[in-house]
């Protein structure tokens, strides 16, 4: 594995500022992962490093070297996309093979069956071997898939939204199985996506995009307790954040218009009077809905809860976050 740095980098497509002024390091075995919507600048940042695309202004090194203007193999790194991207017309092993036989890599029969073997094993697919990917689930293809580029010793793994067109429980078993993967392997990886349950579950760093910026670099606790904006505060947490004007309870600080409280921020049973609309039993949860001043409020609740739509209980806010007119942070 490399380090990987990315030096003030900008693309743009026409009109379109893809990505604005990029500057971030991927340290050797850094689980890094991408978070913002679409259109926030993530693939074509995971495109920029690959050398599928090249920045108009700055500077993509790996291992120290700069690599601006060197093509996809001579960067030595493993891309696996959302979609599957394996050839129909082979076998599991002919797929996984393909890439150490390359005329680059040269690698022996042996070595290619022993690794084949080890990666199978942990992805779990050592009896598909033999069958055509034709023959696959949706989760065995991205299985193979992912495992097209561990076989690879490249400088780094470029993964984007590869777990977005499976089901949901596939992706919860996934999500654990990749993370131990990168462990074991002691990788270095760069992954892209816009669910914050695989950016809070997997990355030892998150980086936050906002319309091609690069905003907030951190790992996933500190982004999600020290958000420096209320666009950063939105992009983590379940559920999402409650925003209500700051004047509605006292102690704001100077400057600030919009008070964020997330559910751990809401204390029940005194304060001012929020009047209940509905409560939502999720099994392990309940998630209670409120209104307060004519503002819309989500929390959670006592999962044995008795409150009924109409009743009215007391909040008050307990070390919530604060925002200028700008969304910006107030401390």
């Amino acid at each position: 594995m490399a380090e990987v740095e990315l030096r003030n980098i900008s693309k743009s497509f026409g009109r379109i500022d893809a990505v604005k002024d990029v500057s971030l390091t991927i340290s050797d075995g850094d689980f890094i992962v991408l978070l913002g919507p679409t259109g926030a600048g993530k693939t074509t940042t995971l495109r920029l490093v690959s050398g599928l695309e090249h920045p108009d202004r700055g500077t993509v090194f790996i291992d120290g070297n700069d690599v601006s203007k060197t093509t996809p193999a001579m960067r030595n790194v493993a891309m696996v996309f959302q979609q599957y991207s394996l050839y129909p017309h082979m076998t599991v092993y002919e797929n996984l093979a393909f890439p150490l036989r390359s005329p680059l890599l040269k690698t022996p029969e042996s070595k290619i069956k022993e690794k084949i073997s080890e990666i199978a094993e942990v992805l779990q697919i050592s009896h598909k071997l033999n069958n055509r990917t034709t023959e696959l689930s949706g989760g065995e293809m991205q299985r193979v898939s992912i495992g097209r580029a561990l076989v690879r010793n490249p400088s780094i793994y470029l993964m984007d939204e590869p777990l977005s067109s499976l089901d949901a429980k596939l992706r919860a078993d996934l999500r654990v199985e990749l993370k131990h993967i990168q462990a074991d392997l002691g990788a270095t990886l760069l992954y892209v996506t816009h669910d914050q349950i695989e950016a809070m579950t997997m990355a030892s760093k998150i980086g936050v995009l906002e319309e091609g910026r690069l905003v907030q670099v951190g790992p996933p606790r500190e982004i999600y307790e020290d958000p420096v904006s209320l666009y950063v505060s939105g992009r983590l947490g379940l559920p999402r954040i409650n925003t209500i004007p700051a004047s509605i309870f006292p102690g704001a600080p100077i400057g600030a218009t919009t008070l964020g409280l997330r559910s751990e921020h809401i204390e029940l049973g005194t304060g001012l009077p929020a009047n209940v609309i509905r409560l939502e039993h999720l099994g392990d949860q309940t998630q209670l809905h409120l209104e307060i001043e004519g503002h819309k409020i989500i929390t959670l609740t006592d999962v044995h809860s008795q409150l009924q739509p109409d009743d009215i209980i007391h909040i008050q806010p307990k070390d919530p976050l604060y925002f200028d007119p700008s969304g910006n942070r107030v401390r």
